[in-house]
């Protein structure tokens, strides 16, 4: 049982509060398992009816987040996270990253994104945003196919 009032610092899910220092040293953990994530130590900092957005996928709900992020884990041979910047404002965490993984026969790639956390009054995240440009970065590996589609991206919307 919790105190109605937490302690300076905790939430009332008696879990550490999420200043830019804490999210940093969590998510530092999350990718340093052999090149695995393992995300089961900040999944109790998601609110039960989380939202997680990203340019390939909405879900609701921890279950199909954590879900996901276990599909993750199976399909990555690597997986590595360098966060760039952290700042909050309000109930809002802006994280800058840099994301390098591998597939089972791809070479690293390196995916550079923002990742918006908005926290729950109880303090738990109950939104996450993903941003990035998964394509372009992808393409920028791939000699041939990197120029091609700068080329049309500037085209259709430069």
């Amino acid at each position: 049982m919790h105190d109605e009032h937490p302690g300076e610092g905790e939430l009332d899910t008696g879990l550490c509060e999420l200043t830019t220092e804490a999210v940093g040293e969590l998510w530092s953990r999350t990718y340093d398992s052999e090149d695995k994530p393992d995300w089961s130590h900040i999944f109790p900092y998601y609110h039960p009816e989380v939202v997680f957005q990203d340019p390939i996928q909405r879900l609701e709900g921890i279950d199909d987040f954590t879900a996901m992020c276990h599909r993750l884990t199976r399909r990555c041979a690597s997986l590595d996270m360098e966060i760039i910047n952290l700042g909050r404002h309000d109930g809002v965490i802006m994280m800058e990253w840099v994301m390098t993984m591998s597939f089972r026969r791809s070479p690293s790639t390196p995916i550079h994104g923002c990742t918006r956390l908005t926290l729950h009054e109880d303090g738990r995240i109950i939104e996450q945003r993903d941003y990035y440009d998964l394509w372009g970065d992808i393409f920028a590996n791939v000699p041939g196919v990197r120029n091609l589609y700068r080329f049309f991206m500037a085209k259709l919307f430069g």
